[in-house]
């Protein structure tokens, strides 16, 4: 179930009547990375159900995958009329009904494609200081502030910034992965296909051990013979 909350950082109590200016997605009140996995076994055909109760559409993309739109509100889909899909745009007070049969082993990303959706505690009232110069700024606001961080000047990392955060707060994006910080928040997961789970075994079989040779490396010196 998707959702969605107004929650000033540092307050406990979200706005109820703001109906557009969000800043927490959820998948079934929970944000990433407190949103579980979907361990799911090789082979088996799976079915997964949305129902937006936002106010603003929904378009859930699947990595790795192409998977038939089965369900409407209205009902389910003859196989003769499904038609094949990666996103599926769920509008506001909408269901929908996805199937695909699981045979790629792996880790895959499942997220809306709205990437402000796949973050958190956003602040909505933040000038544009893109091109600023904050070095000095930054040294003054520190004396006022210590822990002040600035940003938004020259690009970087989200993630790998750390900074305290007012009480019941979330960071912005946060997430560790096999290859570092995933950088991501609100409506995302991680989509686990694996040979030889078991039947309705849904704990978290951890990341994925890529086969040798099937993972880019940093490709140092000369190049090798062809």
């Amino acid at each position: 179930m998707e959702a969605a909350y107004d929650i000033d950082p540092g307050s406990f109590t979200p706005r109820v009547n703001e109906m557009m200016d969000f800043n927490m997605w959820t998948w079934n009140a929970r944000v990433f990375p407190g949103i579980d996995p979907l361990p799911l076994r090789a082979g088996d055909r799976v079915r997964i159900r949305f129902g937006n109760l936002t106010m603003t559409n929904r378009p859930i993309y699947l990595h790795g995958y192409s998977f038939e739109v089965a369900g409407t509100d209205g009902g389910w889909i003859p196989s003769s009329a499904r038609w094949p899909e990666v996103t599926v745009d769920v509008a506001a007070g909408q269901m929908r009904a996805i199937e695909f049969t699981a045979n790629r082993p792996g880790d895959w990303a499942f997220h809306c494609h709205k990437s402000h959706h796949t973050m958190n505690a956003m602040g909505h009232q933040v000038p544009n200081l893109i091109g600023v110069p904050q070095k000095d700024l930054a040294k003054r606001i520190n004396k006022l502030v210590p822990d002040y961080t600035a940003m938004g000047s020259t690009g970087g990392s989200m993630g790998a910034m750390e900074m305290p955060l007012p009480e019941n707060t979330l960071p912005m994006m946060t997430g560790n992965g096999p290859f570092g910080a995933l950088e991501i928040g609100g409506m995302f997961t991680v989509v686990k296909v694996r040979e030889g789970l078991g039947r309705n075994d849904y704990r978290d079989p951890g990341w994925f051990r890529h086969p040798k040779g099937t993972v880019a490396i940093e490709c140092t010196g000369d190049s090798p013979d062809s």
